[in-house]
This record gives C-alpha cells, sequence and structure tokens, in this order.
C-alpha cells in the first residue's frame, strides 16, 4: 500500500464537494488526473469510496468512514509540523539551566527568568542550584544546557561567556565599629574573625575570594566554614564574624547586618554562562542565551548610568 498525503488531500475534496469538476478547481489541476488518482486510491485500498453516476457523486459507506480517518489524519499531520515548528524556534521543549546559590540574586538572571517564562509558556524550564564544580559534569554530558556559575578552572569541553562583573560586599555585624564606614580595606577585614564557604563545598567563591584577599596580603582567620552563602549572612547576622559576598546577595537585607563597600577596586566577581562544546544548543536554550545577554548589558548600562 503506497497511499501518499496528497492522495488524502484529493480524497477530501472530492468527499466535500461531492463533485469531480469543483474537486479539481478547489485543487488547481485537471479533473482526469484527479479521477485517475481516486480511482487509484481505491484500488490501494481496495474498497469503493464513491458511487458515481451521470448525475451524481456520493460517498459509500468505506467512503464515510475512509473520510473521517482521513480528516483526522491530515489534523494530525498538521499539528505534528506545527509542533515541530515551534520546537525548532524554541517556543517549546525542555530547558536545563545549572546554577549557584547566587544566581537568582542577580536582577539579569531573575529578569530573565520571568521573561522568558512569560513570552514560552510552554518551555519547561527545570532549574538545578548547585555549585560551581557540580555543574561541570552535567554540563559536559549534557543533562544541562546550561549553566551559571562563578569563574573557575573549566574542561576545554565547555565554552564560556563572562555575563557581568559584580562588586564583592564586606558582610559586618551591624553593632562593629567597621559597619559605620562608607567603606573599608581588605585589610582591615584581615585580624577579624572570618565566616566563609567550606573549602570541599566545591564553590567558586572560594577560590576566588581568597585569591582576592592573598593579593593583598591578607589570611583570613577562619572560624566558621559551612555550605551555603546564606548561612554564611545568617551566622554573620549573628555576630559570629564577618564575610564578603558578591552584591547581589544585598537584597537580602538583615537588620543586624550592614553590607559594606571594598575600597580595592579588583574586588569584583565574575559570572559566568558555561555550555558544551560538543552538544548542540536547542533553540530555547539560545533564546534564553540570548535574552540574558541582553539583560546583562541593560544592567551595566543602569549601574554605569
Amino acid at each position: 500500500m503506497n497511499i501518499e498525503l496528497r492522495h488524502l488531500r484529493y480524497f477530501i475534496a472530492v468527499a466535500e464537494e461531492l463533485h469531480f469538476g469543483r474537486a479539481a478547481a478547489r485543487l488547481n489541476i485537471s479533473q482526469p488526473p484527479l479521477s485517475q488518482q481516486i480511482q487509484m486510491l481505491e484500488q490501494q485500498i481496495g474498497a469503493r469510496l464513491f458511487a458515481r453516476t451521470n448525475r451524481s457523486v456520493n460517498l459509500t459507506a468505506a467512503g464515510k468512514q475512509f473520510l473521517a480517518d482521513s480528516r483526522q489524519i491530515m489534523l494530525l499531520v498538521e499539528e505534528a509540523a506545527a509542533r515541530a515548528g515551534r520546537l525548532h524556534h524554541g517556543e517549546t521543549g525542555e530547558l536545563n539551566i545549572g546554577f549557584t546559590s547566587s544566581a537568582p540574586f542577580i536582577k539579569a538572571v531573575s529578569d530573565t527568568l520571568s521573561t522568558f517564562r512569560r513570552r514560552y509558556p510552554d518551555v519547561h524550564i527545570q532549574t538545578r542550584e548547585t555549585n560551581t564544580r557540580e555543574q561541570i559534569l552535567p554540563l559536559t554530558e549534557g543533562s544541562l544546557d546550561l549553566g551559571l556559575m562563578r569563574n573557575t578552572q573549566l574542561p576545554d569541553t565547555l565554552e564560556w561567556e563572562v555575563i557581568l562583573h559584580e562588586p564583592l560586599l564586606a558582610m559586618i555585624h551591624h553593632e562593629h565599629p567597621l559597619a559605620n564606614q562608607r567603606a573599608v580595606s581588605l585589610t582591615e577585614l584581615a585580624n577579624e574573625p572570618f565566616v566563609f564557604f567550606d573549602p570541599h563545598v566545591g564553590t567558586g567563591l572560594y577560590d576566588d575570594i581568597l585569591s582576592l584577599l592573598r593579593r593583598y596580603g591578607v589570611t583570613p582567620r577562619m572560624t566558621q566554614e559551612v555550605g551555603e552563602a546564606m548561612t554564611i549572612i545568617g551566622l554573620v547576622a549573628s555576630g559570629l564574624g564577618v564575610s564578603i559576598l558578591p552584591a547581589s546577595f544585598r537584597r537580602v537585607q538583615l537588620m543586624e547586618m550592614r553590607w559594606v563597600p571594598i575600597i580595592e577596586e579588583d574586588a569584583v566577581s565574575e559570572m559566568w554562562l558555561v555550555w558544551s562544546k560538543h552538544h548542540e544548543l536547542s533553540q530555547a536554550a539560545l533564546r534564553f542565551k540570548q535574552q540574558l545577554q541582553a539583560a546583562a548589558k541593560i544592567s551595566i548600562s543602569d549601574e554605569n548610568a
């Protein structure tokens, strides 16, 4: 059996017009080839679809059944084509994004997530909060489409770009004398008890901030090492020490703690967007990437205004 979609279109036209001449005009073909195609279709099926006389054309019982099924088939083909087209254009599908705990606090990231959700409600966004190092393998394997992480050593299987440079801020208990200063230097924090990430957690901020401190000859006196940035904030607010985190966390405001700018100009942290070299990005991932790039540029312009 070699029935093609055009045979179904021809049959549906004749079945709806019940007139070969009008059906041929509707299909923009001549009548003899149309009659031939219908005859070939009937031979393929092994049943008469039309009862023909010199004056009329009517559907047989088999024809009525075949018409209902043909319409359903054509509808399914149209729906399949529409779904494929929407997937190709990034309007449906699944988007898997990994991000560090600080990423959602960055305005460009939160704005992009919100805008993308409104524009493409049929794309299922699956987010996975994980530290920088734990994103590397899923990105390489392709189970994550995109990763948002702090600068770190990456394998050559991954591509990356800097989305933004973010100032680092000191976190100081509100009763501490340094909390009332307009800015602090890193050396002023040198002798303070330091609350920071556990080195085994794998956050990119650990190496990032410790490298900054070493550049200025500061070896922090670690008194508390924890796994989450929010825990660091809570412990500083409890008066157990000082710390340093990216400015995006400043959206967390506690009355017991102050966010104080750092004097050193290179006290910044980079947020990277990372993806695999060997797994082609879906259209949804490309759209998200483009929107995030645009949002980051707007965010930088606003800061410089």
